[in-house]
């Protein structure tokens, strides 16, 4: 899989390059079941017609953007995990596009033919609730006007489980409350992040959201091992590990951890037992 960053600057060089494709549009946070069915989509569609399918995304947020920094986005993966899940899901190119001020102010008809039909979009697929263009004023019913009916356009219609809506906002709220047992049947695996451990503390790395405070069983991941354990997210968003943690781990090294499921809430454990220690977990600026 190819992964191109977009901007102003070298749009007209990957618009000239550009083959035709079928394209998922979507900000794809978590890549959930949801994202899922629509890149499938996209695929079957890709294989009928003989083309290539290409995801397109947008960084950072637009919250983020238009509050000029002042709302905080409670990310589920960072840009190289999406380019990992993306690749195991057959996709060709990955375009990530730099969302900036400017970019928000084009219009609907100015997106579709700048970062659509000029970069070879023959077949747009998206969500049914995908919007675009200044203030998300456009949408998938309007798609197809805006290209000047240069476009086939496909609207995957809702995904849900257990009666709810899957969505990268339902999935954040389970992670903020704790119901991680939840998680695995709306984005179709074990939620994970990415430490970094320095011989004394874990530091998450950018771009993760950690589950409420709780007590949770885990495995942790290194390249040559994986241990399962049970942790503590304190009220401050410190991860309390068993001492023997830090017996697998060399410093420097890189931990995936996998949260299985919740175990109880923080009170119903003796924080100060000798066999806890806490393993304070520094968020990275974003």
């Amino acid at each position: 899989m190819r992964t191109i960053y977009l901007n102003p600057e070298n749009l007209a060089e990957w618009q000239k390059a550009a083959k035709p494709t079928v394209m998922a549009l979507g900000f794809f946070d978590g890549l959930h079941k949801g994202h899922q069915k629509v890149i499938e989509t996209a695929k079957k569609i890709g294989l009928k017609k003989g083309l290539s399918v290409s995801v397109m995304s947008f960084f950072p947020h637009p919250k983020t953007v238009l509050s000029k920094g002042k709302k905080q986005f409670n990310y589920l993966m960072p840009l190289s995990m999406k380019e990992k899940v993306l690749q195991t899901l057959g996709v060709d190119t990955f375009y990530i596009v730099e969302f900036d001020r400017e970019f928000s102010s084009l219009s609907p008809k100015q997106f579709v033919h700048k970062y659509l039909i000029n970069l070879g979009v023959v077949h747009a697929v998206a969500g049914f609730d995908y919007t675009y263009g200044f203030k998300g004023e456009g949408n998938m019913d309007r798609i197809r006007n805006d290209s000047g009916n240069a476009l086939e356009v496909s609207k995957v219609a809702k995904v849900e489980c257990k009666g709810e809506k899957i969505s990268s906002t339902c999935i954040r709220e389970k992670l903020l409350t704790g119901n991680i047992n939840d998680l695995p049947s709306f984005l179709g695996r074990l939620y994970e992040v990415e430490c970094c451990y320095d011989g004394k503390s874990l530091h998450l790395k950018p771009y993760y959201t950690l589950p409420a405070s709780g007590r949770y069983i885990v495995t942790f991941h290194t390249r040559f091992l994986s241990k399962e354990g049970e942790v503590i997210v304190s009220e401050k968003g410190d991860i309390i590990t068993q001492s023997d943690f830090s017996t697998f781990l060399r410093p420097q090294q890189n931990v995936t951890i996998t949260w299985l499921k919740r175990s109880g809430e923080i009170k119903d454990y003796p924080l100060y037992k000798n066999e806890w220690k806490y393993s304070e977990v520094h968020y990275s600026s974003l």
